[in-house]
């Protein structure tokens, strides 16, 4: 089983991989990461102890208690180890449906209102759609906060929400989907049609000129799957419909009027949620998928209002605390994918991947 039953603690191993300058002097222990934690220094302070009895859905519970000090919000958390990698998918995926909609579901009635803290390398656009189904009946908002990265469908998933939370440490990404190639190996959609298109314009140009088509874009074009190609139309017509649908419909709702003062028409609303959309898909602006969009670029680029920590007390610092403990825990354990809340945890492990005393 590669997963924890509900309220099970993780094993938490009492030795620490990095190397501590003072070999001859024992670390001191302690049971807990937060009470060590150091302001400014708050994942380096932990690596000059070694720990006793440590208990790490305790911890990430202080954490969320934290959060909910700063934000007055009840706090779901979807976080997966992107520090360390793993034999076994972190990407969001067909088995997260189950936990997340439990966690969700365990969530207390009279609750309208919750944060989302989210980490992932993304993953599939459908499951994120279910995702949002699940959320978005539930609660009148849904804010993300981003304490690392939340890249792919990650990106799709928290333009669904009414608030962006990004720290200077927060990224998103670009939507192109990715597909598997001939080699089993994922490439980006977008960069198969903007292949296509490069050698649609150097043909043309050829033609006009009473020249032939390079032999190695024919080539290029006899090597690919006619059914690989339509799969990338398809996939990133997908990705950009749910972001415009989901700004328009969550994030732009109470979006009333312009910084000039003047009304912001429904129409307006729409045309800027498809340009961001498309933007956020198109390969040619981003080059690469893995593409890092830090909160500056988010308003910069693509127009999106992002919440800066900063501006509210202690968030910045309660935001660094959780990640410097969910980086902790992913460098120290087997754990894939964690979902968390007051009352409801889950830890995926990777199965081939065992610490010491389990």
């Amino acid at each position: 089983m590669n997963k924890k039953k509900r309220g099970q603690m993780p094993y938490i191993p009492n030795q620490n991989k990095y190397q501590m300058s003072n070999k001859s002097v024992p670390p001191p222990k302690s049971s807990s990461l937060l009470d060590v934690m150091v302001d400014g220094r708050e994942f380096e302070s932990l690596l000059h102890h070694s720990y006793d009895g440590l208990n790490s859905l305790t911890e990430l519970r202080r954490c969320i208690d934290e959060l909910y000090s700063c934000r007055k919000n009840y706090t779901i958390c979807y976080v997966t180890n992107v520090v360390k990698p793993r034999k076994t998918s972190i990407s969001i995926d067909d088995g997260d449906d189950l936990p997340f909609r439990e966690m969700v579901k365990s969530v207390p009635v009279e609750v309208n209102e919750i944060d989302l803290v989210l980490v992932t390398p993304g993953g599939y656009a459908s499951q994120v759609a279910k995702f949002v189904n699940a959320l978005r009946p539930r609660f009148d908002k849904v804010n993300f906060i981003l304490l690392n990265v939340a890249m792919s469908a990650g990106t799709i998933f928290c333009m669904s929400g009414d608030e962006i939370v990004m720290s200077d440490q927060s990224y998103f990404g670009p939507i192109d989907p990715q597909v598997r190639n001939k080699d089993n190996q994922f490439v980006p959609i977008q960069s198969i049609l903007t292949l296509i298109n490069d050698i649609k314009d150097r043909g043309e140009k050829k033609i006009s000129k009473g020249e032939k088509p390079d032999w190695s874009d024919l080539e290029l074009l006899r090597n690919m799957d006619p059914k690989e190609v339509g799969n990338a139309i398809n996939a990133s017509l997908y990705s950009i419909e749910l972001v415009e649908q989901y700004l328009y419909k969550y994030k732009f709702k109470n979006w009333i009027n312009h910084s000039n003062g003047t009304s912001v028409s429904d129409q307006e609303k729409q045309d800027t949620a498809k340009k961001i959309a498309e933007h956020l898909c198109d390969n040619s602006k981003w080059k690469i998928h893995g593409h890092a969009i830090d909160r500056n670029a988010a308003w910069e680029v693509c127009k999106l209002k992002i919440t800066h920590p900063e501006s509210i007390p202690d968030l910045n610092r309660t935001m660094r605390r959780m990640w410097a403990v969910f980086y902790w825990i992913f460098e120290n354990t087997s754990i894939t994918k964690v979902f968390i809340s007051k009352n409801y945890s889950i830890f995926k492990q990777d199965p081939q991947q065992k610490t010491n005393g389990q």
